[in-house]
């Protein structure tokens, strides 16, 4: 693999890729079909928000390793499933190795799995998250120049926090908008650049994208 000035690797197809996603097989499959591609479901975006509290002060690729552990421990991320979870579930996992055991985040997931709940009354947690899509996306060229912050993953953390949800600060919700979509963060003359269908791609990859639509 060869590494470019702008801070991407180019792999054995040809096509450029972060160096997160370059070298090993999950991450780039992560990257090439399921990283930044919009989530609309509950159940999917409950999940989500769960793996990126997991994540938190550790690689991502662990997590995705321990993925179909997790599914299967929080019984496939559905909300009245885990939001039932009693002090005996929280004993069961953290007594599983094939997670995270981590006994503040698996409550936390329980927590969230409430609020998430509670949001239906408010419209559903997907219309929550994504009416915090901001009106422009990144445009970076480098990899230096992509954001861990925004002032919507600042408000859409707070905003959350008010419904009760735990472990979703600023950065983890960055983080979450990068992956469901909300913003795009692919480098301007990436293969995945615009993949979404969220964000118009700029002609020639140097314009000002614009939202296609809005999800509020």
């Amino acid at each position: 693999m060869s590494p470019l000035e702008n801070g991407t690797v180019i792999g054995d197809d040809g096509l450029p890729r972060p160096a997160w996603a370059a070298s090993d097989p999950l991450l780039r499959a992560y990257y090439d079909h399921e990283w930044g591609m919009p989530v609309r479901d509950e159940q999917g975006m409950y999940e989500r928000i769960s793996l990126e509290a997991f994540q938190a002060g550790l690689s991502w690729v662990t997590i995705l390793r321990k993925r179909e552990a997790f599914r299967k421990a929080f019984l496939d991320f559905h909300p009245e499933s885990v939001a039932a979870f009693t002090d005996a579930d929280v004993q069961r996992l953290m007594l599983d190795a094939g997670i995270v055991r981590n006994r503040l985040k698996i409550q936390a997931a329980i927590t969230n799995a409430k609020a998430t709940i509670a949001l239906r009354e408010e419209g559903g947690l997907v219309d929550f998250v994504w009416s915090f899509q901001p009106t422009s996306t990144p445009e970076p060229r480098t990899i230096a120049d992509i954001p861990t912050t925004s002032a919507e993953s600042i408000a859409l953390s707070k905003a959350l926090r008010k419904k009760g949800f735990a472990f979703v600060g600023p950065t983890t919700m960055y983080a979450l908008m990068e992956a469901v979509g909300i913003v795009d963060t692919h480098l301007l003359h990436s293969h995945r650049r615009g993949s979404s269908g969220v964000w118009s791609l700029p002609s020639h990859a140097t314009e000002p994208t614009a939202p296609v639509h809005r999800s509020v």
